[in-house]
């Protein structure tokens, strides 16, 4: 089994930062992708952005030059750090994976696609 924890969100004005933080724990035998989402009240869940294990990093096109995403393979964490914040960035962000493990008897390789509970960035004045 595998767990994604977020953690980073919060309250923040127009044009600040905040930076999210996303660890995955368990049965991993690698990450094969990480990224972020979002949904808004309303909305529908879209990407905003992914980081392959070692691949160029994909941006939705309302962030890039704002948002930052990156991993830290050791830790088996990937982060988002988001500049220039503005409201229409409220939404609650979740952390994706595309995860591979490797268990059983005899082993069974499988990759599976998980998702944390997601963390709340509000953008107000």
């Amino acid at each position: 089994q595998v767990q994604l924890v977020e953690s980073g969100g919060g309250l923040v004005q127009p044009g600040g930062s905040l930076r999210l933080s996303c660890a995955a724990s368990g049965s991993i035998f690698s990450i094969k992708v990480m990224g972020w989402y979002r949904q808004a009240p309303g909305k529908q869940r879209e990407l905003v952005a992914a980081i392959p294990s070692g691949g160029s990093t994909n941006y939705a096109d309302s962030v890039k030059g704002r948002f930052t995403i990156s991993r830290d393979n050791a830790k088996n964490t990937v982060y988002l750090q988001m500049n220039s914040l503005k409201p229409e960035d409220t939404a609650v962000y979740f952390c994706n994976a595309y995860v591979a493990t490797l268990s059983g008897d005899p082993p069974s390789y499988r990759v599976m696609d998980y998702w944390g509970k997601g963390t709340l960035v509000t953008v107000s004045s």
